[in-house]
């Protein structure tokens, strides 16, 4: 991959600019009002269920989808009609990549790569970083859907883009692909690219994105950093004491406790108080085996996303564009 790292900074102008983009098939409102900023060197996360809009909005970044009304500027540039003058900037990996099936592995990289002026190192480079280093040989119609994944990835690096779009791209991953996808994220992310990146994996957003935006029902109804999220939203913490130290009804009147439930094996206290809690319960049962679940993106995604309509959402949000 290119080690050229473009100018980045919070006080020039975006990468991506959206205001007011709205989309519809057939009576159905896909993104609806959606205005954000992507700023240059930032890895932005978009997250959602599914339907929610998350690809058409992208799609419509990238200057593959038309939007029915709003604006789009890619460093400073409408990537519709599509922009061929912003493609070697732009490195893209969608649901459903096309692939040379026929060529193996390094043809269909070298052949990708040619598109973009980028030369055999590159090539070389970017298949060990996806960990296909050992796979140059073998036809891409014999990959396995995860290395496919994996060489739709390269396909997206292998010329070095400013910014980058992934789509989900762990989904076919396992939890080591995941890990090593991670660390070629971090890598670019320090060199300076820009990262627009959908998936489901909370953990991976909470771990990567310097920012995420939910999108619900085609509304982008809060942008922020994880962590704040989680502070924000975040419902308390969970204590998890194993059965039978203690029954619900004294549980629950424990000082600072707010609810009480069974989850499998434990009593789940959920608190705001968690040292005071620890301090009620270490005299009665001691704390031996009492686990501490703090909140995390997770939590707070799942919280947002049940609440469709919650008016302070729509209201944070607005705070945070501004």
């Amino acid at each position: 991959m290119s080690s050229t790292s473009p100018t980045a900074g919070t006080d020039s102008e975006p990468a991506v600019s959206v205001r007011d983009v709205t989309k519809s098939y057939g009576g159905r409102r896909a993104v609806d009002g959606v205005s954000l900023d992507v700023r240059r060197g930032e890895f932005f996360g978009l997250l959602g269920p599914n339907g929610a809009g998350k690809s058409t909005l992208v799609e419509i970044m990238e200057g593959l989808r038309q939007a029915d009304s709003g604006e789009v500027a890619v460093f400073g540039e409408s990537p519709w009609p599509r922009n061929t003058g912003l493609l070697p900037r732009m490195g893209v990996q969608t649901q459903s990549s096309a692939f040379f099936v026929r060529l193996t592995v390094h043809e269909h990289l070298r052949t990708v790569a040619a598109l973009f002026g980028a030369d055999r190192a590159a090539v070389d480079s970017t298949l060990e970083a996806v960990g296909l280093g050992d796979r140059h040989d073998v036809r891409v119609d014999s990959l396995s859907g995860g290395q496919r994944q994996r060489l739709a990835i390269a396909s997206a690096l292998v010329h070095g883009p400013e910014l980058i779009f992934l789509d989900e791209p762990t989904a076919a991953l396992d939890p080591a692909g995941r890990r090593d996808l991670w660390e070629v994220l971090r890598g670019l992310k320090a060199r300076g690219r820009t990262i627009v990146y959908t998936t489901h994996h909370l953990d991976e957003a909470e771990a990567l994105c310097d920012r995420v935006g939910i999108l619900v029902s085609g509304r982008l109804v809060v942008t922020d950093e994880p962590q704040r999220l989680i502070g924000t939203f975040g419902s308390g913490s969970r204590l998890l004491v194993p059965l039978g130290r203690i029954d619900e009804e004294r549980a629950a009147a424990l000082p600072g406790v707010d609810s009480v439930s069974v989850q499998g094996g434990h009593l789940v206290l959920e608190t705001r108080a968690t040292g005071r809690v620890l301090a009620a319960l270490d005299p009665l049962t001691g704390l031996d085996g009492v686990q501490t679940r703090t909140p995390s993106l997770e939590d707070v995604y799942l919280d947002i996303t049940t609440r469709q309509t919650d008016a302070p959402l729509a209201s944070n949000n607005q705070e945070q564009q501004a």
